[in-house]
């Protein structure tokens, strides 16, 4: 981001200087020249800045960062990472329509999806993310209108077959939108396997330091929206002047319409001052992802051979069904949250979580600190007994995010509170 600045030594100003920091943008408005520009930018949005409520030069230099590090052609921020599961199908789908999503998803997510898009008259056809290839075909409706999953199902574990996914939604002419939260463009690239849409909860590791909520949407670019299944992208949109998003964005159509419908409707931008502290978390983000996946793998090796331990699920252990998987699409490592069942059930893993001393019992997770959260009492509450069984929830389920403190003291921890249950 370039800005002129005025320096108070005689005779030197400095033109079109960069500034180590994305800058903080705080206003909420923009001043023109004239009328007629003011007009001609809400003819084309494009053209410059219009309100906070939906772009700000801050949170756009990190839309810009996001999209770079996705290899996407346009990225739009939120207030939340829900708000991003939102919007990206809202951006496609109507009342009547449906689509379909892996079982093994988040919790709040589930709700959004079974509950709230259902009020909306959206169907979601739930499905086993590891069924066969035809069984998922045959869950396809006429009105069907995309496919969603998680690279890293939270908690579950469980790793998306981004590829086997793509090409069934490819096959129905629907787009493929990935939640890639957990692995971070650092350790996936979901575009690369044919994936159409990211999204992610920015609160996660790319903030990583637990002070801000956010959440983005990454547009590959790549999507056919004139397939003749999405009329809503080739035909006049009434409430923009009779935009044509195909006609007049090309291949960025998708965030294009993303920003100028819902956003403008909607309103659930995030402040530049999120923005800042989000493109600090972004600037380590690489060196963190790996010592997060170092500090995690010898956790999830230690809590493997504990015999308090019924199942560790951690792909990057050989023992997991998912290691596979994860040597294709996360050859470099599969985060740092593990999910693990404790012998004993659900009250001794309450019992377990509320001894430990250095991780924290937290409704968070991807933090650079510990922390423990009971699935079952927390983030999947709300689902029923066949829910959580379907998301991979079982009552000893503990999900740990292994954070950046000394993995031996972790591992102490984690002893002691085993001690505390025996």
């Amino acid at each position: 981001m370039k800005i002129e600045t005025k320096c108070l030594h005689a005779g030197y100003t400095p033109k079109n200087t960069e500034p180590r920091v994305v800058p903080i943008v705080q206003s909420t408005t923009y001043v023109y020249d004239s009328t007629d520009d003011v007009a001609a930018v809400f003819d084309d949005p494009t053209k410059s800045l219009i309100y906070s409520r939906f772009e700000n030069p801050t949170v756009m230099a990190v839309e810009d960062k996001i999209a770079a590090l996705e290899g996407g052609i346009g990225a739009m921020c939120t207030s939340s990472g829900q708000a991003a599961s939102l919007l990206s199908l809202l951006n496609i789908l109507k009342a009547g329509d449906s689509f379909i999503s892996a079982a093994t998803i988040y919790g709040g997510t589930i709700n959004l999806f079974a509950y709230t898009l259902k009020k909306l008259g959206i169907e979601c056809i739930f499905v086993d993310a590891d069924a066969p290839e035809d069984e998922i075909r045959a869950a396809f409706k006429p009105n069907t209108k995309a496919v969603f999953g998680e690279t890293l199902a939270n908690p579950a574990l469980s790793v998306f077959d981004i590829e086997k996914f793509a090409k069934i939604a490819h096959e129905n002419k629907v787009p493929l939108i990935i939640d890639n939260t957990f692995p971070t463009p650092i350790l996936c690239r979901p575009f690369e396997y044919g994936a159409d849409i990211v999204i992610h909860s920015t609160t996660k590791y790319m903030d990583g330091h637990a002070v801000q909520g956010g959440g983005v949407i990454v547009d590959s670019g790549n999507f056919d929206w004139t397939n003749g299944n999405f009329p809503e992208f080739t035909e006049p949109d009434e409430s923009y002047h009779g935009t044509i998003y195909t006609k007049t964005y090309g291949k960025a159509a998708y965030i294009i319409k993303a920003r100028m419908q819902l956003m403008r409707d909607f309103g659930c931008y995030p402040s530049a001052q999120s923005a800042f502290y989000l493109n600090l978390g972004l600037e380590t983000l690489h060196i963190r992802m790996k010592q997060y996946c170092e500090n995690a793998t010898k956790v999830a090796e230690y809590l493997e051979a504990n015999d308090h331990v019924e199942s560790v699920n951690y792909p990057a252990l050989k023992s997991s069904r998912y290691h596979e998987l994860a040597k294709k699409y996360l050859p470099d490592g599969t985060s740092g949250v593990i999910s693990f069942i404790i012998k004993g059930g659900r009250s001794t893993a309450v019992k377990f979580m509320d001894s430990l001393k250095l991780a924290s019992n937290e409704v968070h997770v991807a933090d650079i600190r510990t922390c423990v959260l009971h699935p079952a009492s927390a983030t999947h509450r709300q689902l029923t007994d066949e829910q959580l069984v379907a998301a991979g929830i079982n009552g000893g389920l503990i999900r740990l995010s292994v954070g950046l403190e000394n993995v031996d003291d972790i591992i102490d921890d984690l002893k002691q509170a085993f001690a505390a249950i025996d």
